[in-house]
Parts: C-alpha cells; sequence; structure tokens
C-alpha cells in the first residue's frame, strides 16, 4: 500500500496548531479545523499533480532543513519557498482556491489565505523531512507525490471538490474527461445494439409464425386445431414482450461512469426509470468502535471521536502550553455515546457507561488535566425546563467521574438548555437530535 502523507502532515497540524492559529487569525478553531481539512488534500493534490517538476521537487529538499517545521505560524507567510511554490502549482487559480476555503468553512479570505501558506510549509516540510529521513533523491519523491494520486480525490471533506476550487479533475489527474466520454459512449452503443437485436429477433419470430399460420391453413382446410399455430404465437408474443421491456428498460438507464484521481474508469453504477430525478446522496459510512491508544491502553471508540480528539490534544501538550482557561473554553468534545432517556437526567441509555469509563481512563493517564460538563438540548420546550434538565444532565456526569476517583479533576458543569442549539423546534426528532448532546472541555 502506498503511503498516505497526508497521514504524516497532519501531525504537523494538530489540536495545538489549530488553537493558536485561531488566536492569531481571530477565527473560530472549528473554522480553522474546516479550513485545513480542505486545504490539505487541495495542497497535496498540487504537489502530485506536478511530481515531474524539477522545481516543485527542489523545493521540498530544500524546505527540509529550512526550518519551516519549527515555525508554521511566524515563517510560512512570506517564506519565498513556499510563495513560489504555491505559485508553481496553482498559477493565477490561487484565489479560487483561497475564496472556495474561506466560504466553505467561514472564516476570512485573509484568514484562508494565510493557512494555505500554513498548510503549504506543513505539507513540504514534513515530505522534504520524510525524504531526508528515508534517503530519498529527486526520483524518489517525484514517485512518492505520483502515489498520492489515487487518494486525493477521496480525502476532499463533502462539498469540497477540484472543480469548486476552479481545478479541473481532468487537468490534474489525467484525461479522466476523455475517459468518462469514451466509456459512456461505448455503453450506448452497447444498450442501442442490444435494441437493435431485440426488435429484429422479435420481426424474425413474427415472420415464423405467418409461415407457420400459413402452412396451418393449407394443411387444415378443413378446419385442423387452432392451438397448432396460436399456442406458438402466444408464447412468442410473450417472449417479444419480455425482450422489449428489457431493451426498454435499458434505453431508460443512466450509466454513470466514475473515475479515480488517475482517471482510471471505475464500476458503471444503474439508475433505473424508477430512480427519483434528485441527485443521489450517498449515506454516511457507519461508525464503527475501533481501538484508541491510551499510552498502551486500548479504548473503545469512534476514530476521529471524543476519546481519539482528547487523547491527540493532551499528547501534543496542547493542554500543558494553554496559558490560560480562554484559551481552551471553545473547544468542546462531544461525547458519541453517552445519552441520557428521554426526559431523564439519571437514567443513561444502554452503552453509556463505556464512554464514560473511558473518560476516566484518560483523566487517569493525565491526572494535571482538568475539564469541565457542558449539557444541551434542542429548542423545542420551556427554556426554563430545558435549562434545569441540561444542568442535572450535566451535575449527573460530574457526580459519576466523582464516584470514579477522578472528581478533582472535574472542575465544573453547567447546563445551556437551548442557547446553542441550531436546528429549528419545527424540525424533525431525528434532525433535532444533533442539538441534544453532553460535551466535555479542558480547562484551567
Amino acid at each position: 500500500m502506498s503511503l498516505n502523507v497526508i497521514d504524516l502532515i497532519k501531525g504537523q497540524l494538530g489540536p495545538a496548531l489549530v488553537s493558536q492559529a485561531a488566536s492569531q487569525f481571530g477565527e473560530s478553531e472549528s473554522g480553522i479545523s474546516k479550513a485545513i481539512g480542505g486545504l490539505l488534500p487541495a495542497v497535496v493534490g498540487g504537489l502530485a499533480n506536478s511530481a515531474d517538476n524539477p522545481g516543485v521537487v527542489d523545493a521540498i529538499t530544500k524546505a527540509s532543513s529550512s526550518g519551516i517545521l519549527g515555525n508554521l505560524l511566524g515563517g510560512s507567510s512570506n517564506n519565498p519557498i513556499i510563495t513560489g511554490l504555491l505559485s508553481s502549482l496553482f498559477g493565477d487559480k490561487i484565489g479560487g482556491l483561497v475564496n472556495s476555503i474561506a466560504s466553505f468553512s467561514g472564516i476570512s479570505n485573509n484568514s484562508a489565505g494565510s493557512l494555505l501558506n500554513l498548510v503549504t510549509g506543513a505539507t513540504v516540510g514534513t515530505v522534504g523531512k520524510y525524504a531526508a529521513d528515508n534517503n530519498l533523491g529527486a526520483s524518489g519523491i517525484s514517485s512518492l507525490l505520483n502515489d498520492q494520486k489515487g487518494i486525493i480525490s477521496s480525502l476532499l471533506p463533502a462539498g469540497l471538490s477540484l472543480a469548486s476550487f476552479g481545478l479541473g479533475a481532468e487537468n490534474w489527474f489525467g484525461q479522466a474527461k476523455e475517459t468518462v466520454s469514451s466509456v459512456t459512449s461505448t455503453a450506448k452503443d452497447n444498450i442501442a445494439e442490444g435494441v437493435a437485436t431485440a426488435r429484429e429477433n422479435v420481426s424474425e419470430g413474427a415472420r415464423e409464425i405467418r409461415e407457420q399460420f400459413n402452412n396451418n391453413n393449407n394443411n387444415n382446410q378443413g378446419g385442423g386445431s387452432i392451438w397448432k399455430w396460436l399456442l406458438p404465437l402466444l408464447l412468442l408474443i410473450a417472449a417479444g414482450y419480455f425482450l422489449w421491456k428489457q431493451c426498454e428498460k435499458k434505453q431508460t438507464t443512466t450509466t454513470t461512469t466514475t473515475t479515480d484521481s488517475t482517471g482510471t474508469a471505475g464500476s458503471s453504477v444503474d439508475s433505473s426509470a424508477t430512480t427519483t430525478p434528485s441527485a443521489t446522496t450517498t449515506a454516511p459510512a457507519a461508525k464503527t468502535d475501533e481501538n484508541i491508544d491510551l499510552n498502551g491502553v486500548m479504548l473503545k471508540g469512534y476514530k476521529g471521536g471524543m476519546e481519539d480528539q482528547m487523547i491527540a490534544f493532551l499528547k501534543s501538550d496542547g493542554y500543558k502550553n494553554a496559558a490560560d482557561d480562554s484559551a481552551l473554553k471553545d473547544k468542546w468534545y462531544d461525547f458519541d455515546h453517552v445519552n441520557f432517556k428521554m426526559g431523564s437526567s439519571t437514567d443513561l441509555e444502554t452503552g453509556s457507561q463505556g464512554q464514560l469509563d473511558n473518560l476516566v481512563a484518560i483523566l487517569k493517564a493525565f491526572p494535571d488535566a482538568k475539564i469541565k460538563i457542558g449539557g444541551y438540548t434542542d429548542k423545542t420546550g420551556n427554556e426554563a425546563s430545558n435549562v434545569k434538565l441540561s444542568q442535572a444532565r450535566a451535575d449527573f456526569i460530574k457526580a459519576a467521574l466523582g464516584k470514579a476517583g477522578v472528581g478533582a479533576q472535574v472542575l465544573g458543569a453547567e447546563g445551556y438548555g437551548s442557547k446553542f442549539a441550531k436546528v429549528d423546534a419545527k424540525a424533525s426528532d431525528a434532525e433535532r437530535a444533533a442539538d441534544r448532546k453532553m460535551s466535555v472541555r479542558f480547562a484551567k
């Protein structure tokens, strides 16, 4: 399996840097994180598209010894290696890329532009360091970058595409456009040929029936059995009708040919005439518990979920380096599993206790860390009652942690009711469920 360099680069763009960037640019941490998530595959894709450009490879080689990784926030904006590289990769499309990221993440264009430099610095610095550590020459770097072409498109966040950046996929990763056209044309030819063949078969069958009918008439002038010609006729009509419906179905089938980022045609997806005309949507992949490493102890949790994020933040010294509580107050980690039964503040849904146990394990592994608990409701009902219910739930979590021996690390619990709810009260219960949650944040 090819090395995914994005996984290497993410180590340079962890929660601590996100928090620092948010503070420096005056943006929310969620906006900064979202922007980085969109910029990273775009930058790696740009490098992969220029993998055989000697200037790009030379810039990566120089980056490994320039100290970029040691000062991403301060040293990326005016670094000549980065500015020259971005011009080479994107040319006059930099503005479109920055605008798209700003709109997608909800941050300003200035912040998006600064993050583009920062992400580019982290990318070339990381790739350059990896190349130096593994004795990769120019050809090795080119090969490594070329290997990324097959994975970039799949790593773009939902709502973003190369086209949304003004970077047509057919211009980046081979002749994808021509391949799609060719495959689509072939599919149309095959369908047309099938329809024509079916029609010919039905016509030929009808001709044979007419001949049989005439022969029967000649041989049975005195009134032979009608079933000698009627039964074959009925059978052929039924077969012809079946063939015709199959051909008709093929004509109304939309053949969508997918291409991966290398331009290789993928599988065809049939969307029959009964498919609704709305755009096809792909159901999100179901989350499954995985092993989350807590200093050698494996916790069960979602990859990228609450435990995974909290452990990554603590291991990055993000908590240790936070000057005070103001640097931590805007980053909340939502419980993935902890849910209360409807209207209750004391009865947890089945499966909730496991994540509370995980939180206890994290706090015991990092005894210097302190947290606060937050409770939230949706917009339905009386707000005073919502605040009361959310406060009671937050207090319940705090008390449970106290019983588990980590109460000294819980500095507070607060119920916010529907203060931060985003979904309209008239929305469906399933949609409003996103606002009914319990969360935790680090505190000082």
